[in-house]
């Protein structure tokens, strides 16, 4: 059986690390159909080998368009391997509960789902509203969920301005202080950070993650 699951968790590292989305997936029904711990499998397997990526991008030995395949692959292996903790009814010890989402009038999504697989990755559990998320909504979900620490992406200019219209919103109902607050997407700046009163900012995934961990003191 230990020989069985280093074997598994090797296969997964390749999996992610090759972007290989049809072996994950299938080595990952391997590892349930063999018994194995579904949260060690993520854990040791996928989450790790994903980091490993995450940090090859931070030091730019990684393209973005990397990133992005193994956090694809990442996921595929990582579905199969939720539905069987479900199941069992265990769980990931848990960093923290992040709330993601872009913001209302932006719909871009691809950096927001990098972000939310690596956050997972780390140890977070992530709730993830999507794109063009109204205020209210978010403001509604903090008040209904109680995250840790909330994330909100804006990849233009003209999008930016929600950020600081959720941070008001948050502060009119006695919420801000009960969260911290990252923000992210291109045109971001720390002086908008300062500006807009949020507590940290993500210029990429790695600085987003690092951040976060920084904002739960870990």
């Amino acid at each position: 059986m230990i020989i069985l699951s280093e074997k598994i968790l090797e296969g997964l590292r390749e999996a992610v690390l090759y972007f290989d989305e049809e072996e994950a997936r299938r080595l990952a029904e391997e590892a349930v159909e063999a018994g194995l711990d579904p949260v060690e499998v993520l854990e040791e397997g996928l989450a790790k080998a994903l980091r490993e990526v995450g940090d090859r991008f931070g030091s730019g030995e990684a393209f973005i368009t990397e990133l992005i395949a193994s956090a694809q692959a990442m996921e595929a292996g990582a579905e199969v391997l939720n539905r069987e903790i479900a199941r069992l009814g265990v769980a990931r010890k848990s960093v923290g509960k992040f709330l993601i989402g872009t913001v209302e009038g932006d719909i871009h999504s691809i950096g927001k789902n990098i972000v939310k697989t690596m956050l997972i990755a780390a140890g977070f559990e992530v709730v993830d509203l999507g794109t063009d998320v109204k205020t209210e909504t978010i403001v509604e979900k903090v008040k209904e969920l109680e995250p840790d620490i909330i994330g909100l992406s804006a990849l233009m200019t003209t999008t930016m301005t929600k950020q600081r219209e959720v941070i008001e919103a948050l502060k009119k109902e006695g919420l801000r202080e009960k969260v911290k607050i990252i923000v992210g997407g291109a045109p971001v700046t720390e002086e908008w950070v300062e500006e807009i009163g949020a507590d940290a900012c993500g210029f990429d995934a790695g600085s987003a993650v690092e951040n976060s961990l920084r904002l739960m003191g870990v």
